[in-house]
């Protein structure tokens, strides 16, 4: 490895310049602990705005390493918490974080299934670990003519992963869960959009289950309302995020017999397939609905929602317009029981200074929960840790960001060491700045001089306002503010772009099932 230093940041940047063979390096982590502490002597207490009252770990927070990785999305640790998997757009990376100041490329590997007729395997954004088991899974969005399937691969050996089987499906694969030998799938296919449940030594699948089959009244709102975003499960109970038809709890104990236990705020279907296609256009953009990406913390108990969502200018009758909407943040829930969950409180976003779509991002990612602890990613609104010991009233402990620099896609936990530990995040980079992956202390603290995300960081009056039904007498949407779509995955959460490329899937669909049959 090259180190460098960036001009714009203290932190290291480092630069694989060759792929390290079979050996893996370690350090001794409570050296480490004492090498990074040794020039913090004292405690001191921090005022974190918008938070309650925090202790702070002595000096500055900020990143430990970091480590440029191309096309870098999400990103899942070991269970030592030692490497980090991260799903690269065309292809996959290993990171060795044990020497988290020193983050060290094992492996990399791209142009996946490149021998295939329609290869290479791309477009891939998320990545799932079962012991040693990785699946890599794609593409995220519909890319006519590619591949679409579950990359399985042996990582038992994290320097030399072993591909060792590749599931085709007819569908594209945004998000996944991987447990006890299961590949849980979202299956965006412009209909009935089912969470489908594959065997992961084999490829067969299992069973499937849909909003739609629970209450038939869902068929009559588009797919791109209820799309299938993101699945988490704990315990054969899979928690679906489904955008504006909220979250779902279903018991896959067996996946041929699907049963729901309850939902979080699933919505209307008739209100919902009420909507005009301007109304259908932004609701999927603004709050509340917009469920994102779930995850409960060790003992299911609590359920985090994260909510992406952003503001859409609307023009008024008198002439000037305004902002409906904003981003948002993540919903903390009781679902001890699953029937009755009760929400317990809401992590509001960072502000930025332009909220909608095409400004900056500021709104709820990928996020994860350890013991007492919630690590979440805030886009280019940087990376937060809080306390949620007491889910009613969650603590603010740390928040690091660099908006010209990093959009970060998620936070997970790594590892304790003595009385700290690691977490990861993963950024796609912005503009010219490089994606790449982030390590950061697990203490509290402050960043030293943060760098403001806007010239006018303020976007209280937007989050989570609930879009105005426009009348003849009311609010009309602007010209930006008008285009209708069919797609299943036509969704800002899809990614920008999709549109463009979700006008063939519905040919591409049918030519896989073709092939498939």
């Amino acid at each position: 490895m090259q180190t460098e230093r960036s001009p714009l940041s203290p932190v290291p940047v480092l630069r694989p310049i060759f792929l390290l063979g079979t050996r893996r390096l370690t350090v001794d982590r409570r050296q480490f602990l004492r090498t990074v502490s040794a020039s913090a002597l004292a405690a001191s207490t921090a005022v974190v705005v918008g938070s309650p009252l925090a202790t702070a770990h002595p000096g500055p927070f900020e990143p430990l390493g970091r480590i440029e990785i191309d096309g870098a999305k999400e990103a899942v640790v070991s269970a030592d918490g030692e490497t980090v998997f991260v799903a690269a757009t065309d292809g996959y990376a290993v990171v060795d974080v044990s020497a988290p100041d020193r983050p060290e490329l094992l492996a990399e590997r791209r142009d996946l299934r490149s021998d295939r007729e329609d290869g290479p395997f791309r477009g891939l954004y998320d990545v799932k670990l079962d012991g040693d088991t990785l699946l890599v899974v794609g593409p995220a969005n519909p890319i006519p003519g590619a591949p679409a399937g579950v990359l399985v691969v042996d990582v038992s050996d994290p320097a030399t992963p072993e591909e060792i089987a590749f599931h085709e499906t007819g569908f594209p694969i945004h998000n996944c869960f991987a447990a006890d030998g299961r590949a849980y799938l979202t299956a965006n296919d412009g209909d009935r959009n089912p969470l489908v449940v594959l065997d992961v030594d084999s490829g067969d699948e299992l069973g499937r289950w849909s909003v739609v089959s629970t209450d038939d009244r869902w068929a009559d709102v588009p797919p791109s309302m209820r799309s299938v975003h993101d699945v988490w499960v704990r315990d054969r109970v899979a928690h679906v995020a489904l955008w504006d038809a909220g979250t779902w709890f279903v018991d896959l104990s067996d996946p041929a017999s699907p049963s729901v236990l309850g939902a979080v705020s699933p919505g209307d279907p008739e209100e919902l397939a009420a909507l005009t296609p301007r109304d259908r256009h932004r609701e999927r953009r603004t709050p509340p609905g917009n469920h994102h990406y779930v995850a409960t913390d060790d003992a299911g108990d609590l359920l985090g929602v994260g909510v992406e969502s952003w503001a859409v200018e609307v023009d008024r009758d008198d002439g000037t317009t305004e902002l409906v909407g904003g981003p948002s943040g993540v919903e903390l829930w009781d679902v001890s029981n699953p029937a009755n969950p009760v929400r317990l409180s809401t992590i509001e976003p960072p502000a930025g200074p332009d909220p909608t779509l095409g400004g900056v991002w500021t709104t709820a990612h990928n996020f994860d929960f350890r013991d007492d602890r919630l690590y979440t990613s805030w886009y280019r609104g940087g990376v937060k840790r809080h306390d949620v010991s007491d889910p009613t009233d969650p603590v603010e402990l740390a928040w690091w960001r660099d908006p010209e620099r990093a959009s970060f896609w998620t936070a997970q936990y790594a590892y304790p060491f003595a009385d700290e530990g690691v977490f990861v995040a993963s950024s796609r980079g912005v503009d010219d700045a490089s994606p790449a992956l982030y390590t950061f202390p697990d203490h509290a603290g402050d960043q030293r001089d943060p760098p403001t995300l806007g010239p006018e960081t303020t976007t209280e009056s937007l989050v989570n306002t609930p879009p105005t039904t426009p009348t003849g007498d009311g609010a009309t949407p602007s010209a930006s503010d008008n285009s209708p779509s069919t797609s299943a995955t036509d969704a800002p959460g899809f990614g920008l772009g999709v549109g463009a490329a979700a006008l063939g899937v519905a040919g591409w669909l049918a030519r896989r099932r073709g092939r498939r049959d």
